[in-house]
């Protein structure tokens, strides 16, 4: 049984905590799976299709999965503190259908439109985190009915016609459709490398000064050349094509947000504590209900966000935005990425890799013009054995490390 004070300050699955043997040994092989299936997933389809890592497809997979994994990084911090909110499909929808009618019928500016529409999604999670919290309503139950009431309201803002378009070169519409100049392009990568280096060497000088197991400068080296190298590779070859989109930009530059929210503030370990024993976590006098609530009111304001770019990728606010498939696919794709159904262990990064694994396999499948049976099928086989995963690490790391 967790202590109160290994509950406060828990290892994330990112934090340099331990060595990479002893953690290896331990079962915490934290992303390894999902970048080898990775791997594998894009070997093959460009052994099946030499179009598949072609720049332009490249480009239209980046930006098919940028509002998607928006809203599962808001998944993923509901994960982490072992809940679960079926409302963020619908939240998205209700999103994207607010900015349409202040934009387009009100004539809103847009980037007042999007604020008071990522406002509105905090709220709606707000709320639900209340009810939760208030009156201990389960969060499957909560959100499940927010979920049937976001999608009502979607469907009576939309009115009779059902969909609102946003006019190609419009301010909403330019944010999946707008690319970078070659040299912006790396100077988001070298911004990109010189945050992650210092959040890195933050990290190592905190647990240093705590007299904790930290990672090695060498290791913090190898990590940020590995980032650095991955992302000059895509850019360069983003640039042979179309170009640095926005949307990427976007979920990147939030992941990296999450990402040191979760890993380098007290509000991140709070988190985890709370993800991983709630009631030691109360006893330590971390205000559990706060952390839920907060939690939930990030989880609204992502999938608010997403359906902002997912009525741009579109152009238009629909009945159809939304829904259950994108609920499915940001659990999944939380899960997927490496984010644990048991609370308490996960990353931000889980949201980018999960979608690029559901991305690239849909995206490969569209090529070879497979049966959207088949997608599904594949689709499901590959959250299955990710659950499977979770649960045998979970095993792994339950138990004690073999000498």
């Amino acid at each position: 049984m967790k202590t109160a004070d290994e509950t406060i300050s828990p290892a994330p699955a990112t934090a340099p905590a331990r060595p990479a043997t002893p953690r290896l040994r331990s079962g915490d092989i934290g992303a390894l799976p999902v970048l080898a299936g990775l791997l594998i997933i894009w070997i093959t389809f460009q052994s099946l299709n030499g179009a598949f890592l072609s720049p332009d497809n490249l480009y239209n997979l980046s930006r098919q999965i940028s509002y998607g994994g928006v809203v599962s990084l808001g998944v993923v911090m509901v994960l982490l503190i072992g809940e679960v909110d079926l409302s963020v499909g619908s939240v998205s929808g209700l999103g994207a259908a607010v900015l349409a009618v202040l934009v387009e019928s009100h004539g809103w500016n847009p980037v007042l439109g999007i604020v008071v529409t990522v406002l509105l999604g905090a709220a709606a999670g707000l709320v639900q985190g209340f009810i939760r919290t208030r009156f201990n309503v389960p969060s499957f139950v909560v959100t499940l009915g927010g979920l049937l009431l976001f999608y009502g309201l979607q469907l009576r803002i939309l009115g009779s016609t059902g969909t609102i378009r946003f006019p190609f070169g419009q301010a909403v519409a330019q944010i999946e459709n707008l690319t970078f100049t070659t040299a912006t392009s790396y100077g988001f990568v070298a911004l990109a490398t010189a945050g992650y280096l210092l959040a890195l060497a933050n990290s190592h000088r905190r647990t240093a000064k705590a007299e904790l197991p930290s990672r090695s400068w060498l290791g913090i080296g190898v990590r940020t050349a590995t980032l650095a190298v991955v992302a000059t590779l895509s850019v360069w070859e983003l640039n042979r094509g179309s170009g640095l989109p926005l949307a990427l930009v976007i979920l990147v530059g939030l992941v990296l947000v999450f990402w040191v929210l979760t890993t380098q503030t007290r509000y991140g370990q709070r988190v985890y504590a709370v993800g991983g024993n709630a009631e030691a976590a109360h006893r330590a006098g971390i205000s559990v209900t706060g952390i839920r609530i907060s939690v939930f009111c990030l989880s609204g304001a992502t999938a608010a966000f997403g359906g902002v770019m997912s009525a741009s990728y579109v152009g238009a606010a629909s009945q159809e935005l939304g829904g259950d498939t994108l609920l499915l696919y940001a659990i999944a794709a939380a899960v997927i990425g490496g984010t644990s159904l048991f609370g308490g262990r996960g990353s931000a990064w889980a949201a980018l890799l999960g979608w690029l694994v559901i991305g690239s396999i849909y995206n490969g499948m569209y090529l070879l013009n497979l049966e959207s049976d088949i997608q599904y099928m594949i689709i499901g086989a590959v959250l299955i054995g990710a659950i499977v995963i979770d649960a045998v690490t979970r095993r792994s790391r339950n138990s004690p490390i073999p000498r």
